[in-house]
């Protein structure tokens, strides 16, 4: 339930911070907004990181990387270890300006293939059960 809550909001604030990055990036003004909508978006994520971990031993016996999910969870870790980058370039400064937002850039871009991940395994999961519980077959 949690996963079906955060996730959306995830998404929004997403979308909302790749506007803001990408007018940045466009215009050289927004750092401040463009920067704390980017923070805020990489707390979603390691809320939902965090509760999905629990979600997973719960159902699957294990944190991460149950068989079931093994793909996506890799590419979690990539896009959870780039918006942590990010993290790290604002706090220590080793980044200009741009350059931290071409990192969110990045983690976005792992992001939004990751949220495909889900969607389409969702999708699957859907299309899949009308057929299960028609032939009687248990998951």
């Amino acid at each position: 339930m949690v996963q079906a809550v955060l996730a959306p909001i995830q998404f929004l604030i997403f979308l909302v911070s790749l506007w803001l990055v990408i007018s940045y990036l466009a215009t050289g003004s927004g750092f401040a907004i463009a920067t704390a909508s980017i923070v805020i978006k990489t707390l979603a994520l390691y809320a939902i990181m965090v509760t999905g971990a629990i979600w997973e031993k719960d159902v699957y016996g294990q944190y991460l990387f149950a068989p079931t999910f093994f793909w996506e969870d890799a590419l979690s870790m990539i896009v959870l270890a780039l918006h942590t980058a990010y993290i790290a370039a604002i706090v220590f400064q080793f980044a200009e300006p741009r350059t931290q937002m071409l990192i969110a850039l990045a983690a976005y871009g792992a992001y939004a293939v990751n949220a495909g991940q889900y969607l389409w395994k969702l999708r699957r999961a859907r299309l899949e059960t009308p057929e299960r519980l028609a032939t009687g077959a248990s998951a």
